[in-house]
Order: structure tokens, then C-alpha cells, then sequence
């Protein structure tokens, strides 16, 4: 018998058109479970619920749940591809120089595009897409240590 949280993933998988597998059921709760993961950190953890899995799978199925708006996938500069189920918020994020963590930072105003272009070009822009970068609290402690 499946889990509650299963069955609603499934729903999920569905309701967005995509076939159900464990393997695709396993990747997006481990998304969603994670914090901004990179392909390989979700391959290990798809693994750890329902066995092998090959890195080429988990990217073919992150494309198809990015591409169903499930999920989304950042790329901070000088970084591989990060993952999270945060989606459809306008929400930002804020990247340590030095370790590389990520975390979101929620939009000043709240609705999207939550920043004004100073020239938009003729685009009917909807959508901003903010990174701010820093080092976090642990990195600062022991730089100064």
C-alpha cells in the first residue's frame, strides 16, 4: 500500500500529464525534501528509496518535471544545475561565494515580476529572476575563527 504522500505525488505526476513511475515519485518528493540539490545529490537520494537509478534517468526526468512546472531549476553562475520545489512564487535566491549554499529569499513585493526593467525591449516581461551573493553565517564564523 502506498503512502498517503505517495498517492499525492502521483496525483501530482498525473494531473501534469506525466507518466507515474517510483523512480519519477522518488526524484520529486526528494526535490521537494532536499535543499536546492544538484543532479547527483538527487540520484543518490532517488537510490536510497527504490535502488538503481542512472544519473542520464534522473536528467531526463528532472527536464520532464521542470518542463510540467513541478519544479524549478536554478543556475547560479560557476555552479552546476540546482533543483526545488518551490514553484510559481516569484521567489529569489541568495548564494554563499564561498561554499556554494543556497537559499530563497522571498520578493520584496510579492507579485511578479517584483522588479521593474529599465528597458524592456518590446518584451511583456512577467517574471524576475534575482540572485544575490554573499557568504553565509557559517563561512563568515570561520573566516573570522
Amino acid at each position: 500500500m502506498t503512502s498517503p504522500q505517495s498517492r499525492t505525488t502521483a496525483d501530482e505526476l498525473r494531473g501534469a500529464g506525466l507518466r507515474v513511475t517510483a523512480a519519477r515519485v522518488a526524484l520529486l518528493e526528494t526535490v521537494r525534501g532536499g535543499d536546492h540539490l544538484g543532479a547527483e545529490a538527487l540520484a543518490s537520494g532517488v537510490r536510497d528509496r527504490v535502488g538503481h537509478i542512472s544519473l542520464q534517468a534522473v536528467y531526463d526526468a528532472l527536464h520532464a518535471l521542470t518542463t510540467a512546472g513541478l519544479i524549478r531549476r536554478i543556475e547560479p553562475a560557476g555552479s552546476p544545475a540546482r533543483f526545488e520545489g518551490r514553484v510559481g512564487d516569484n521567489h529569489h535566491h541568495v548564494v554563499c561565494r564561498s561554499c556554494g549554499v543556497v537559499a530563497d529569499v522571498d520578493c520584496e513585493v510579492g507579485e511578479a515580476p517584483c522588479l521593474t526593467a529599465s528597458e524592456n525591449h518590446g518584451f511583456s516581461i512577467d517574471e524576475a529572476e534575482v540572485i544575490y551573493w554573499g557568504v553565509c553565517p557559517a563561512c563568515s564564523t570561520s573566516r573570522s575563527a
